[in-house]
């Protein structure tokens, strides 16, 4: 451990950190570890602005990297939390960003245009997955609290608005019966916050049981777990997990990063796993970790952690870790007070995340009144 503390008394040298809109007396929240909110061509970055102290009410904003220029998508948008915001993601090639909003006391699903900002409704009743930034489906699901009869897995075309089914509740309590009837009991269950592969062809995703009425702002809306993938060609239940463990997909669109805690200790295990074979593999074991993500080619994850308990770290201090996915190499990117920002139920973590290229990373902090948007550019 000591060898630990001198190694982390300084971050790594030559990381470029700064604010993405430096100043902004508002919160500015990028979505979540599993999307970048940096387009796929690298113009622009995309994130959701508050001026409200819990970040429920705002705008979904892009601003160009070059310039600095900002440009407003959507405005009064109000959200579930400040922990995910809008939901909003790149879609459709960057084209078009997709969001959710609790819009006239009905969760509906929307794409703009960003170039005519033209709004399109795709979906209501619903609320928003993950999808590949790529791709023109987006995957949505039935709102876990009361999802009514949207317990399905459906796609969405942001350019047809045609809404597709490709995996029915009865197929999963069909299949993992055993374990349905041991984690929710005879609650009735709904398929719960999708992921897509980077390629659009799988998806992962948990299981909830709702608790009914319409309070979505509380813990007690529904319970959730589990990880289940999916195979959308194939129309294959491929493998059930007992945890969901903050999991990510790897760029092959194969295998599957996650954590698992380590009993009897503080940490949290880096594990990658593949539902194909059913094999494991340890990543990284000495890399603390909370929210684990690949890098888009593959060399380096990038994760948060708390580390307020190491020789190392201060009351309330989070981090941010890069390492190497090909050996026991780690380097703390940037380490800050992480209790104040957004006072929201459910409130923001960093949630770090990689550019398309790689060669950015991503992340939220909240450190002041305001939870704000920071990029760490990494040196060759």
């Amino acid at each position: 451990m000591e060898q630990e503390k001198e190694q982390f008394s300084q971050c790594l040298a030559g990381v470029k950190i700064s604010q993405v809109l430096p100043g902004t007396e508002c919160h500015t929240i990028h979505t979540y570890f599993n999307i970048s909110p940096e387009s796929p061509d690298g113009r622009h970055v995309l994130y959701f602005a508050s001026s409200t102290p819990e970040g429920h009410l705002g705008e979904v904003r892009i601003i160009e990297r070059a310039t600095g220029r900002e440009k407003t998508l959507a405005r009064n948008i109000t959200t579930e939390d400040a922990h995910r915001v809008a939901c909003q993601q790149w879609s459709n090639g960057g084209k078009d960003v997709v969001y959710h909003d609790f819009r006239k006391g009905r969760w509906t699903v929307l794409s703009v245009d960003i170039g005519t900002l033209n709004e399109t409704v795709l979906a209501e009743d619903r609320q928003l997955g993950f999808g590949s930034a790529k791709d023109k489906w987006i995957p949505l699901y039935g709102c876990h609290w009361n999802p009514g009869p949207h317990r399905n897995l459906e796609m969405v075309n942001v350019e047809t608005q045609e809404i597709r089914t490709p995996l029915k509740i009865e197929q999963v309590c069909a299949e993992y019966p055993d374990w349905i009837r041991k984690e929710f009991g005879d609650g009735k269950v709904s398929i719960f916050f999708p992921i897509l592969s980077p390629d659009g062809k799988k998806a992962m995703f948990k299981m909830a049981c709702g608790g009914g009425g319409n309070d979505f702002r509380s813990p007690k809306a529904s319970h959730r777990n589990g990880k289940i993938i999916f195979d959308m060609e194939s129309s294959r239940l491929i493998r059930q997990y007992d945890t969901w463990g903050h999991p990510s997909w790897h760029p092959d669109s194969r295998r599957i990063f996650g954590v698992f805690p380590d009993p009897g200790t503080n940490e949290n295990r880096n594990i990658l796993l593949d539902p194909q074979t059913g094999e494991d593999i340890e990543v990284q074991p000495s890399s603390p970790s909370d929210h684990p993500s690949y890098s888009p080619d593959g060399r380096y994850f990038v994760t948060d952690a708390n580390i307020f308990w190491r020789p190392y770290g201060k009351p309330g201090e989070n981090a941010i870790f890069m390492a190497s996915t090909s050996g026991n190499e780690y380097v703390m990117i940037d380490r800050f007070i992480n209790t104040k920002g957004a006072k929201s139920w459910r409130r923001p973590d960093p949630h770090p995340v990689f550019s398309p290229d790689s060669r950015r990373i991503y992340y939220n902090v909240s450190a002041d009144k305001w939870t704000r948007l920071y990029v760490a550019e990494i040196p060759k």
